[in-house]
């Protein structure tokens, strides 16, 4: 059992930067060999363009694209795995999929690359989860996440033409869904259980008002 245990919180550490490394190990392999991996990225409405629900999350644009979502990814994994480890993975695989199938369907024709959907998704699935499951270590979580990237609220909306601003939207309506999905997986608020004191409990009546207690009282309780 602690050795299951450990292997899962290793999860923790393991998940994000394993998910890192092979997203600057792509855009590595397409700067110093000449490729170019957008043709593998999401194109709606399209049969080859349904890969890119896989691929798309690894490819990147540029330097900037990637470092941008870089931090915010490992951040997100890590609390994925930290505070929701049960059912973490699931989450996360079936939420891709699901993101990147929204985007297939209602995005522009155009290539639609980058792990900012993935972004979204986790940033809308562990702000809702807080505010859903009301765990009070959640719900400071869930503050958190408002606190650090409350901003990308903005990029749901089409502000700017270059960005997907379809990945963004699909990844935070299906984080939004998840939340309710899987409410009652995972970390639950504790239930306080109170005992009852029966001598207590004697000294009020049915109303909660005090009983005074007389001498007379005290001989018919003796």
């Amino acid at each position: 059992m602690k050795n299951r245990k450990a292997e899962i919180d290793k999860l923790t550490l393991v998940v994000p930067i394993l998910v890192i490394v092979i997203i600057w190990a792509v855009y590595f392999i397409e700067i110093n060999y000449g490729f170019n991996f957008n043709k593998y990225g999401i194109y709606p409405r399209t049969f080859k363009g349904l890969r890119g629900i896989i691929f798309s999350p690894f490819i990147h644009g540029s330097v900037s694209h990637i470092f941008n979502n870089s931090i915010p990814l490992a951040v997100m994994l890590g609390s994925l795995y930290f505070f929701y480890k049960k059912i973490a993975t699931k989450v996360l695989l079936i939420g891709i999929f699901l993101t990147g199938l929204l985007t297939w369907i209602f995005a522009r024709p155009a290539y639609h690359i980058g792990a900012s959907g993935v972004v979204y998704f986790l940033v809308s699935f562990i702000f809702f989860s807080g505010i859903f499951r009301k765990h009070y270590r959640l719900i400071a979580l869930s503050l958190v996440v408002v606190f650090l990237y409350g901003s990308l609220i903005w990029y749901v909306f089409p502000v700017e033409e270059a960005i997907s601003w379809e990945g963004h939207l699909s990844g935070f309506l299906m984080g939004l869904l998840f939340a309710y999905l899987f409410k009652k997986q995972g970390p639950q608020p504790e239930q306080f259980i109170f005992s009852k004191n029966e001598a207590f409990e004697k000294q009020f009546d049915e109303n909660g008002n005090f009983i005074e207690q007389t001498e007379e009282n005290s001989k018919e309780e003796e």
